[in-house]
């Protein structure tokens, strides 16, 4: 029988960086301009590998879990090409030694050689002193897409999430961005 650990201490800093709070952990609603705003760029890519991550901190606390998805692809923002490794609480390095997290992505939406949309942000401090590219908003951040005649179609999540409803990918493309150089005329 699998151990099933709860990760408190890291879903109350996941809970505050995804929420945007300080007093109160809560879930927040983000359109597509507002997850653009608030992330470091939005990934279409495919993933190739995935492990799990264990940190023992003196002041976080010891079985600090992470996963760490390696994502190959391009920027929505830029264009360019990329590569970027993906972090979200939570994960088992084996059978035993783990912890569930019930924000994070599931299990169909990172396995190995799936197409994703991706939204992260680098923080210096995940927990346990880990810098990383944090999956923005967890399981919120992260989009499967499929192949379709017309093109990649990214899935929707509902109401609520960046992208609510099935999308093109190239759509979604120009609207994120669009939302980004909005984001850009803003801050001059």
């Amino acid at each position: 029988m699998l151990k099933k650990r709860f990760l408190m201490p890291l879903l109350g800093t996941a809970a505050l960086i995804a929420a945007g709070v300080s007093s109160q952990a809560q879930i927040e609603r983000l359109n597509l301009d507002q997850m653009v705003q608030k992330t470091d760029d939005a990934l279409y890519a495919e993933i190739i590998s995935s492990e799990v991550i264990r940190i023992d901190h003196d002041t976080d606390g010891a079985e600090l879990y992470f996963t760490q998805l390696t994502l190959q692809g391009e920027s929505l923002v830029s264009g360019d090409a990329a590569t970027i490794v993906v972090t979200f609480p939570g994960g088992f390095v084996n059978e035993t030694d783990g912890v569930w997290n019930s924000e994070a992505p599931s299990a169909d939406d990172i396995k190995i050689g799936n197409k994703i949309v991706a939204f992260y942000k680098y923080l210096d401090n995940a927990g346990g002193d880990l810098a990383c590219n944090f999956l923005y908003a967890s399981h919120g951040g992260l989009y499967r897409t499929v192949d379709s005649p017309a093109g990649a179609v990214v899935m929707g999540r509902g109401e609520g999430y960046a992208i609510q409803g099935n999308t093109r990918l190239s759509e979604l493309s120009t609207a994120i961005t669009s939302s980004s150089k909005k984001s850009d005329k803003e801050e001059l």
